[in-house]
Order: structure tokens, then C-alpha cells, then sequence
């Protein structure tokens, strides 16, 4: 007979009850996966898979302060639970007190659905999904090309119950779709990848037809030297490069003169101009498509997240806004140390502004430059800066005269996105997109092309 396992609303009341802390924050993040893998135009592997985390947040209250202690362990069984009460309250007080103490939220509407059972995936998802990706197998097969990927679909259920009275659920649907074609020879590759909720708007065929004109373009090769090049930068690689951005945009960092968002002399360039064009860079849990937890969720502390902070609303703000920094990161702490407004982080970010144009239009409107597909192995080289290195993956193309004529070899760049958002000569229409470097961390984005007219590849890549 296997260990009882609680539903989780009743493991997170349980939990709450058993502490002998001076607060108490409980989190129930029921996991729910399905997933396709397929390779050489056929279906290799599938699986549903379901699982468990449960985190204590214990705080003790002391003459120097409040301190907090965190432990997160899976698969915990009812038996198991009062050691993890008791582990996250000793390592509270073993710890000094908490510098992003304060007093655990309270006030907040309830979840009507506390006690609902959580939500569920299944291999259901990829009903139709299923047959269309069968039909681009024998599609791809009769035009000479190979099909690799996966398909994945999660949902999370996340129950969060305090000390103080909060009882708060959240699910989030999270799919992700990546797709290759390569030559049978594999010396020519394309990819394109799609987030979604359901998979009920993802089109493999559509999908396939894309890739086909990819390789078509690849057949022409031209070996192009490092150097500034007028470049189209498609969403997904604006989306990855944003999406660093935003991890760096602790307002406490900046204040303290760390960040490329510092001010010289002191303060932070909230109010600067940070592009000459008119975006507005956002997020907002309830965007449609892109809806996710309307509260903080934090499993830990950080500079731009405080496990203090968990069940405080979140609500749309504009990061930048006309082109201005409007916003940083910020918790309840750091906004009062930094006198910034309270910002907390999001699951979604949103650009948009641009020209309602589609990438066939932006690339009809090229000279000569160069049309991505995607960004790869982004690191971080001057946080002062925000200075990045990575490297081009799956096809950079030549466009002369709004046409795409061949196919160039890869390159590292080293770029900062906000010197892109201040060089950047035009955005075009914001899309959903998966961001490609970031789909195990982040998936919600909806980004346009962005045309540089001056990126930097600093050095040619012998990568794929």
C-alpha cells in the first residue's frame, strides 16, 4: 500500500496548521506534462507524466529582526510532512534576520476555486495536433526533407496559503512547439518553434511550408565576414534578448549603480529615453493568450523577488513606455529602499508599438542585410553594460533587394538589447512567439522584427 498523498488544498492547510512559527507561507505546485518527440519524419516517443512540489516558508520574529526559512522537497507523503514544516522552521532559526523582512500580505480577494481538484493534462491535448503533424511527416517526406522536434504541454496548479489568511490557486497552461527540418544530406537546417496554450492554434502544416522555404533559400551558400550589418531580428530573438533585459532590471541594482540602468553620479534612468521609436515594453497577467499568475508566487528571495512578498497582486505595468524607462523591478523592500514604485515581476512581457508590418513586408523593404532565425548560448559579458555574446543557429540569410538570395554562415554577436532599443530603425508587427534560448524558463512573449541597422557580429561561427 503506497503512502496517502492529500489533495493539495488540504496538504496546504495541514501544513499551515502544523507550524509553530511566527508566520507561515505553503505552496502546492501540482505539475501535469504531456509530450511528443518525433524524429526522421515519424514519431519516436510520447508520455504524460504528474508530480508534486511542496515548499514551507517559515518566519520567526527576533530582537534584531524577522528571519525566514525556505525548504522544497517532491513527492512528499502526508507522513512526510510535518518534518518539512519542521526542517523550514529550524532553518529559519538558523539564519540572521531576513533584510527583505516584512509583514506577510494580507487583504487579498480569495480564490473561489481554493478547493478544486487541480488541473490536468493528458495526451488529448494533441488531438488534432496529432494527425495535422502525421500529414506534414508525408508532406515533408515527398519534398525531400526531415522533420525533428518535440511538442510539450504543462499545467501547474498552484495552490499558495499564509498565516495570515491567504488561500490563492493559479493554472497555468504552458506548450511548446519546436520543429527542425534538415536536408537528408544535414547540410542545410531550419527551425521554427510556437508557444501555446492548447495547441488548438498551432499549424504544422503551416509550420512545414515555412521550413521548406527556409531550406529552398539555404541552397545558395555566401561566406560573409564578421562586421555591422543591417539585420532583421525576428521576434523570437527579440524576445530572447528582452527577456535577459528584464532579469536585469532590479531597480535595487540599478540604484545602487550596478546595472546598465543606473545613472552616473547616482539614481536610476527611470524617466531616459531608451529608443528613439515608440515602444512600450509590458506585462500584464491577464493579456489574452498570454494570462498568467495574477500574484506573487516566490519559492524564494532575490534582488527583484521576496518570499515576504508571496500573494500580492500583480497588475499591468509598462516597463517602457513611448520609448521612456518607465518602470524597474521592485518588492516591497526594495521599493522602499530605493523610493521607486512597487514593480513586481510578471510571467508574460509584451513589445509593442511598431508599424503594423509583417516580416515579408520588412524584408521586402531591405537594401541588403541579413534575416535570422534565431539567437542561441546567450551570456552575459558587462553587466554595466548589459552586454551579450551568443551565436546565430538554423539559417541566417542574405536579403538584397527585398529578396532573400542565399543563405550566410553563423556568427557570435556581442550586442546589449538597450543599445538595440536606441538603434533600432523600425519595429514591425508584435506577434506570439517562443523565445528559443529561454522556452524552459520563460514561454509568454509577444514581440515584432526589429530591424538594426548596425548589428554586430563580431566574429564568424562554425555552428549550425
Amino acid at each position: 500500500m503506497s503512502p496517502r498523498t492529500s489533495k493539495p488544498h488540504e496538504v496546504v492547510e495541514r501544513a499551515l496548521s502544523l507550524s509553530r512559527a511566527d508566520g507561515c507561507v505553503v505552496i502546492a505546485d501540482e505539475h501535469s506534462t504531456a509530450n511528443l518527440r518525433w524524429a526522421g519524419n515519424a514519431l519516436t516517443t510520447n508520455g504524460v507524466t504528474r508530480g508534486r512540489t511542496l515548499t514551507v516558508i517559515a518566519t520567526v520574529d527576533g530582537k534584531e529582526g524577522t528571519a525566514s526559512g525556505v525548504v522544497s522537497r517532491s513527492a512528499v507523503t502526508d507522513d512526510e510532512l510535518e518534518p518539512l514544516v519542521r526542517a523550514a522552521e529550524a532553518a529559519a532559526h538558523g539564519a540572521g534576520p531576513a533584510e527583505d523582512a516584512q509583514p506577510l500580505v494580507t487583504d487579498v480577494p480569495q480564490s473561489p476555486d481554493f478547493t478544486d481538484a487541480p488541473a490536468e493534462t493528458s495526451s488529448a491535448v494533441f488531438a488534432d495536433f496529432a494527425p495535422a503533424l502525421g500529414e506534414s511527416f508525408a508532406r515533408a517526406r515527398a519534398g525531400g526533407r526531415e522533420l525533428y522536434g518535440f511538442a510539450n504541454h504543462e499545467l501547474v496548479s498552484t495552490y499558495l496559503g499564509t498565516s495570515t489568511g491567504l488561500r490563492l490557486r493559479h493554472d497555468q497552461p504552458n506548450g511548446t512547439l519546436e520543429l527542425n527540418a534538415k536536408s537528408p544530406d544535414r547540410t542545410r537546417s531550419a527551425w521554427a518553434g510556437r508557444a501555446t496554450r492548447d495547441f488548438r492554434d498551432v499549424d504544422p502544416a503551416a509550420l512545414d511550408a515555412e521550413l521548406a522555404v527556409r531550406l529552398g533559400w539555404a541552397e545558395r551558400r555566401i561566406e560573409l565576414p564578421a562586421g555591422r550589418y543591417e539585420t532583421l531580428l525576428p521576434p523570437t530573438a527579440v524576445a530572447d534578448l528582452l527577456i535577459y533585459q528584464m532579469w536585469s532590471a532590479s531597480g535595487r541594482d540599478a540604484a545602487e549603480g550596478r546595472t546598465v540602468f543606473s545613472r552616473p553620479g547616482g539614481g536610476t534612468r527611470v524617466g531616459d529615453r531608451l529608443s528613439e521609436l515608440p515602444l512600450s515594453l509590458r506585462s500584464d497577467p491577464h493579456e489574452p493568450g498570454l494570462e498568467c499568475a495574477p500574484f506573487v508566487v516566490a519559492h524564494s528571495s532575490g534582488d527583484d523577488r521576496s518570499v515576504f512578498d508571496n500573494g500580492l497582486p500583480v497588475r499591468a505595468t509598462e516597463w517602457i513606455g513611448g520609448g521612456k524607462l518607465r518602470h524597474l523591478l521592485t518588492t516591497r523592500h526594495s521599493a522602499g529602499l530605493t523610493g521607486l514604485p512597487l514593480a513586481p515581476s510578471a510571467g508574460n512581457l509584451i513589445l509593442d508599438g511598431g508599424d503594423d508590418r509583417s516580416a515579408e513586408e520588412m524584408v521586402a523593404g531591405t537594401g541588403r542585410g541579413l534575416l535570422l532565425t534565431c539567437l542561441w548560448y546567450i551570456r552575459e559579458v558587462d553587466p554595466a553594460t548589459l552586454l551579450l555574446t551568443g551565436l546565430t543557429r538554423d539559417g541566417v540569410y542574405l536579403v538584397e533587394n527585398g529578396e532573400v538570395t542565399g543563405q550566410v554562415n553563423n556568427f557570435r554577436f556581442n550586442e546589449s538589447p538597450v543599445d538595440l532599443l536606441g538603434r533600432a530603425a523600425e519595429a514591425g508587427r508584435t506577434e506570439r512567439t517562443l523565445p528559443r534560448e529561454w522556452s524552459d524558463y520563460f514561454t509568454r512573449a509577444a514581440m515584432p522584427m526589429l530591424r538594426v541597422p548596425d548589428f554586430n557580429m563580431s566574429s564568424v561561427s562554425q555552428g549550425v
